[in-house]
């Protein structure tokens, strides 16, 4: 593969993860794929990395981004990790499939990872072809930027770039190549991988590096090592807090998908909540349900005292325990914050918990669909009598009519007890509470439209509804409404 002389996009690359030892990655450069074509530009993201959008139908943006060719100042490389999966430790895994061009500084100064998924095989692919097929790069495309416009940290997606060479999964695919954005996609497999080497020195270099590059407020502190693992306890359990008031799930939380930073990371089989059902487990593999919406905060812990066993000889033990403490007091903190806003309270009342806790019971029990529900909340008056309802009112969601009523009277009470005015509690509700989200379905729609047809229309118009989930989109109606019946049941797998 020929570098450009001079890549006509601009990018500047600043590659910090490069410049470590090779012990920490290989260099790999991509294996180019056939009559690469586009099939979605997401501006956005393109915006971080400072590229014009009238370039996204250039040949070049496309060989770019397809990796069939390399630009100037990128250092291709496929990092090495580690990492528990479902439990059991691995203890070498790698970018098998994801080929990190470089990072580039834009304008502003931040530097941005550029990644290439399904780029071709690397020394860590194992006995994977080093692809991605065009489903499981829909489903990341569209669901890395719905969950950041929900307002929850994670990876981007720049473009999908699609080619019709066939890929060999369950059936013959076609492959593509998702070009995905971090600050960082270093990860907590990344250091299990040189502690279960027994190389103590290469954690110590990699915290070092991580600490330097994205916690660069700690690297004078004496403690900094300490402080480092409290600060990533503390956004993982945030992070966590935030997948559960959504009602989303991500499937597969083994170690090497956990990001040093708090990032959502590497979406395969994940979902966001239909019915509410805390049982809901999105990966039809995870037989244990290891995985399921509610053990997550419980995954959230474990995974972090992995991390932590990898760097005790740089933290004393009492000091890595009191900084896995916090994960509690700051998941429940921010829960507890998030369900507030959600439920439109705004001050902290005695009993607010348990009357959470009473309407997740009936939500199970009615099989009410989860986002639908937080959504219609806002429209309940305060005055409203027990029994008044509407034909879009929340109450219609409900089978079991008086323990709605029940539950509603004592919200209602607890609503006035604050003085709550209806109008404004609704517009903050609504700001909290999305309208739209990437339910299962309309992905599969999306994807059936793009790989039977290859029309790729429904993406972008996915895409540019998830741009705001909390606007009334009167165009949009029919994508806010639940699943139909087919719609319910579909099989997400880690197969891509």
């Amino acid at each position: 593969m020929q570098q450009l002389a001079k890549s006509k996009l601009n990018l500047s690359f600043d590659n910090s993860f490069a410049r470590l030892p090779e012990a920490f990655y290989r260099r790999v450069e991509p294996t180019p794929l056939p009559a690469p074509y586009l099939i979605s530009f997401n501006r956005d993201a393109a915006a971080l990395l400072d590229i014009n959008p009238d370039a996204a139908h250039t040949n070049e943006f496309i060989e770019t981004f397809i990796g069939n060719r390399v630009p100037e100042g990128a250092e291709p490389l496929a990092a090495i990790y580690a990492g528990h999966q479902f439990g059991s430790f691995v203890p070498q895994l790698g970018d098998g499939r994801a080929i990190l061009l470089g990072e580039v500084k834009n304008k502003n100064g931040a530097r941005w990872d550029v990644q290439l998924k399904g780029a071709g095989k690397t020394p860590f692919s194992r006995f994977g072809d080093g692809r991605a097929v065009l489903r499981s790069t829909i489903r990341e495309y569209l669901c890395s930027e719905a969950i950041h416009h929900l307002g929850i940290p994670t990876t981007r997606a720049l473009s999908i770039i699609g080619s019709d060479a066939p890929i060999q999964r369950e059936t013959i695919e076609t492959a593509a190549v998702l070009t995905r954005l971090a600050p960082t996609h270093v990860r907590f497999g990344s250091f299990e991988l040189f502690h279960h080497r027994n190389q103590p020195e290469r954690v110590t270099e990699l915290a070092d590096y991580v600490i330097r590059e994205h916690y660069p407020e700690l690297n004078d502190k004496p403690d900094r090592y300490t402080q480092f693992l409290t600060e990533i306890t503390r956004r993982t359990a945030r992070l966590m807090a935030q997948w559960q008031a959504v009602g989303w799930t991500h499937g597969v939380m083994n170690t090497d998908n956990m990001s040093i930073i708090g990032l959502t990371i590497d979406y395969g089989p994940y979902g966001f909540m239909d019915d509410y059902d805390p049982n809901f487990i999105p990966n039809h593999s995870d037989y244990n349900g290891r995985y399921a919406y509610s053990q997550q905060p419980r995954i959230g812990i474990w995974n972090l005292v992995c991390l932590a066993y990898t760097l005790l000889h740089l933290i004393p033990q009492a000091e890595a325990q009191a900084a896995l403490d916090t994960y509690q007091h700051e998941f429940a903190e921010a829960f507890g914050e998030l369900m507030r806003d959600k439920f439109g309270f705004s001050e902290i009342r005695e009993g607010d918990a348990g009357l959470v806790a009473k309407s997740f019971e009936i939500l199970a029990a009615n099989h009410v669909d989860y986002t639908t529900f937080f959504r219609r909340l806002g429209n309940i008056e305060t005055t409203e009598s027990e029994t008044a309802h509407t034909p879009d009112a929340v109450r219609d969601l409900f089978i079991d009519l008086a323990a709605f009523d029940a539950w509603a009277q004592t919200y209602r009470t607890r609503l006035t007890g604050e003085g709550s005015d209806d109008d404004e509690r609704r517009e903050r509700m609504n700001r909290v509470n999305p309208k739209y989200i990437l339910r299962n379905y309309l992905a599969e729609n999306a994807i059936r439209k793009a790989t039977d047809e290859r029309d790729y229309t429904e993406v972008d118009r996915l895409l540019e509804l998830l741009r705001r989930p909390f606007d009334e989109q009167s165009a949009m109606e029919t994508y806010a409404a639940p699943p139909p019946d087919w719609g319910k049941h579909l099989v997400i797998s880690c197969s891509s």
